[in-house]
């Protein structure tokens, strides 16, 4: 009976052992390690490259080196209430107003470049004064008639000027001079409303042998930076300025642009080429000595060549200020009371040239 047993016995013996060993030889599995995020990186904001280039010398604003060489256009706007709309006007990197005869106003527009400005007008006849406006910065002047004093001025002082009534330049047929009488205008405003011309037009016929650009030397007198509201002044988020007791414009700051909205007359002053209205960054008031010449006209003698008071706002904020223009050829200049050079922010200015005894308020 112990034969069988014995080998049944080793065999039991032999599973044992084989079970044992095989569970004893499994590797014991390495959990995987972790996923962890890098860290987030910080952004990084770039450092705008300051801009070295050339700059527009009428508004401050980045421009190219030809365009700052050239010799501005400056343009006679009419602003009787029935001219309205003007044409272009918002494109004028300087807009002066001046009192004329009877109490309107009139605007001398400048322009630097004229390349891609649409229609502009309607234009009227000139004054002694804004020619001497025109030949401050140099500019090509463009009008259509003039008192008697201003054609004598413009021939007695040489300048380079571009007449749609004694004058070659005006038209029959847009386009087909360098000025002509817009067919809706003569309908809607009346026909000494309706001089226009274009930009295109005024350098496709400008003479060939006219000098183009600054002399060399040649300097606006204006200095720029990116914000020019002026330190220490007072509240200036609207300023009215009143020319007569015709005319009187008005200036509303708005924040959310950095700039001055134009009215005169009660309403927006527009551009009647985009329907928008005028906007502006800088406000500038010239005070001066006007006074009637005694012609049966009613015209008027402004003396913008000499020196004087003045109001300057920016941002909101208005100071006093100082304005000189030695002779009629050189640019009119602003300085703080004090002397310093003014400071204006990058953009279009408006220049009001006013009575001595205007009431200009700011609020």
């Amino acid at each position: 009976m112990r034969g069988p047993v014995l080998p049944a016995l080793y065999l039991i013996a032999l599973l044992c052992l084989t079970a044992c060993g095989a569970g004893a030889g499994e590797p014991t599995p390495t959990p995987a390690p972790a996923q962890t995020s890098p860290p987030p990186m910080a952004s990084v904001t770039p450092t705008p490259t300051p801009y070295n280039g050339p700059v527009n010398p009428l508004s401050g604003m980045p421009s190219d080196a030809e365009t700052v060489a050239r010799r501005p256009v400056a343009v006679m706007l009419n602003n009787l209430e029935q001219a309205l709309p003007q044409l272009g006007q918002s494109q004028a990197e300087i807009i002066y107003e001046v009192v004329a005869e009877g109490g309107i106003t009139r605007m001398l527009g400048v322009y630097q470049s004229v390349e891609d400005v649409g229609m502009i007008g309607s234009i009227r006849s000139a004054r002694p004064y804004y020619i001497e406006l025109a030949l401050g910065h140099d500019a090509l002047f463009i009008h259509a008639g003039g008192s008697e004093q201003a054609y004598s001025d413009l021939r007695n002082w040489d300048v380079d000027h571009f007449d749609a009534v004694r004058g070659p330049y005006l038209g029959k047929s847009p386009e087909s001079n360098m000025m002509w009488r817009d067919a809706d205008r003569r309908k809607e405003n009346g026909y000494e409303h309706s001089v226009v011309a274009t930009g295109a037009s005024i350098l496709a016929y400008l003479p060939k042998d006219l000098r183009l650009e600054h002399e060399e030397g040649y300097d606006t007198g204006l200095t720029f930076a990116d914000d020019g509201t002026p330190a220490g002044g007072s509240p200036a988020s609207v300023v009215t300025v009143p020319f007569s007791n015709y005319k009187t414009g008005r200036f509303v700051y708005d924040e959310t642009r950095s700039s001055y909205l134009v009215e005169e007359y009660g309403a927006p002053y527009v551009d009647g080429n985009t329907g928008e209205q005028v906007a502006v960054t800088n406000i500038i008031v010239v005070q001066t000595r006007c006074r009637y010449t005694g012609d049966s006209l009613g015209h008027m003698d402004v003396d913008v060549v000499g020196e004087g008071d003045g109001w300057f706002a920016c941002g909101g904020v208005g100071i006093p200020i100082r304005w000189s223009k030695p002779d009629r050829e050189s640019p009119m200049t602003y300085t703080t009371q004090d002397g310093v050079p003014l400071v204006l922010g990058r953009g279009q200015t408006y220049v009001n040239v006013v009575p001595l005894d205007a009431v200009v308020t700011m609020a």
